[in-house]
């Protein structure tokens, strides 16, 4: 049976008695029987203030949805926003509500997902405070083992890449704060409640769980699986299926007919993973409004599929496809870098590029990080 930090964290009340506790939490935050981790923590300990990355703390917020301090009603405690206008860090009005700052996220192990983010500011902050940091671990849904795509260039970094990591890099939010926590040596005084019972080779469908929607375009475990590879299409002028009933499954454009691209993609030949066509009209995002062609992907085999493959493929099928229409989009500000740069991690998508030369290039870099990453195993 897995558990999660949550479920074991009576075992370790010793770590918040006596403390003011902040919650850095959002809609995942639940243990086994269900129960809000809020509600959990406030049978057990003072919590004097929740903190809430993008989507919220209940979850409520759309992608990139700038939020203010609130009140939870559920609760009464005071919201403080770590995706708003008053920036992504602990302010000194935030640091002053709490002694000890408990993390409980559900993390998907995915570089430019914003959670792990928001997890490196809170140690950051922490320890530049002197405040004590908890992680209430959870284990990865894409296993702890595999590890895809490139390790990010710092040069791009941003909140979508703020730390070196593989694109799918194969820990738990407890692992990989023990790594941003020593390898920066950042000094925070950093403590993991474990989770248990789980294996490193299994994904979240072999864990007998329900799936909890880590943000609102990741409802199923499925669409979870394709977006380490099929997020990159955001730095594009493809839609990814946002404002349709499939984001991350749903992919095409207003310039793509999909039987053409059903063809094509499928003749790659691509283990684990196929696709049928589909038109759709995206009530939202790109292209809202507008009927698209493109192809809907299943996923024929979780263990065998690689996402990141998946991605880059498509991209490098569309653009030889579709050389006039398809585009990298422009950078958000005048002086950034594009979004495809900022979630790939370097400039290689950009201009002209060779799909075997950079696939060859993230399997060693996915090696390397391997081998960079054992040292923080707890499982």
């Amino acid at each position: 049976m897995v558990t999660t930090g949550i479920d074991n964290i009576r075992e370790y009340t010793h770590l918040l008695k006596g403390a003011r506790v902040g919650l850095l939490t959002n809609i995942t935050g639940r243990n086994d029987s269900n129960r809000s981790t809020i509600d959990v923590l406030k049978e057990i300990c003072r919590l004097t203030a929740l903190f809430g990355p993008e989507h919220g703390v209940r979850g409520d917020m759309g992608a990139g949805e700038n939020v203010g301090t609130y009140r939870d009603t559920a609760s009464g405690l005071t919201v403080y926003s770590l995706y708003g206008s008053s920036g992504k860090h602990f302010t000194q009005e935030m640091l002053d509500t709490f002694d000890v700052l408990v993390y409980d996220i559900q993390d998907i192990g995915v570089r430019f997902f914003t959670y792990i983010s928001t997890l490196h500011n809170a140690l950051e902050d922490c320890a530049k405070a002197g405040k004590n940091l908890i992680v209430l671990d959870r284990p990865n849904p894409l296993g702890g083992e595999l590890v895809e795509g490139g390790i990010l260039d710092m040069a791009f970094s941003s909140f979508v890449g703020c730390y070196p990591l593989a694109a799918r890099y194969g820990l738990t939010s407890g692992e990989a704060a023990n790594m941003m926590n020593e390898e920066r040596a950042l000094g925070c005084d950093l403590k993991i409640v474990p989770c248990r019972g789980w294996n490193r080779d299994t994904l979240f469908s072999q864990w007998g769980k329900v799936w909890q929607a880590p943000s609102p375009a990741l409802m199923t475990f499925e669409t979870t699986l394709l977006y380490p590879g099929l997020c990159l299409l955001e730095g594009t002028n493809l839609s990814e299926g946002r404002g349709t009933a499939a984001p991350f499954r749903i992919i095409g454009a207003d310039y793509i007919d999909g039987e053409r691209l059903t063809e094509a993609f499928n003749r790659e030949g691509l283990p684990g993973v196929t696709s049928t066509p589909v038109w759709f009209t995206p009530c939202t995002s790109k292209h809202q409004g507008v009927k698209c062609g493109g192809i809907v992907l299943h996923v024929t085999d979780q263990n065998k599929i690689r996402p990141v493959t998946v991605g880059i493929t498509l991209l490098d099928v569309i653009r030889k496809l579709y050389p006039d229409d398809y585009a990298v989009l422009p950078p958000y500000r005048e002086g950034g870098r594009p979004m495809l740069s900022l979630l790939s991690g370097s400039d290689a998508l950009l201009g002209d590029w060779d799909r075997e030369e950079i696939l060859s290039r993230y399997e060693e870099e996915s090696r390397a990080f391997s081998v960079r990453k054992q040292k923080f195993h707890l499982y």
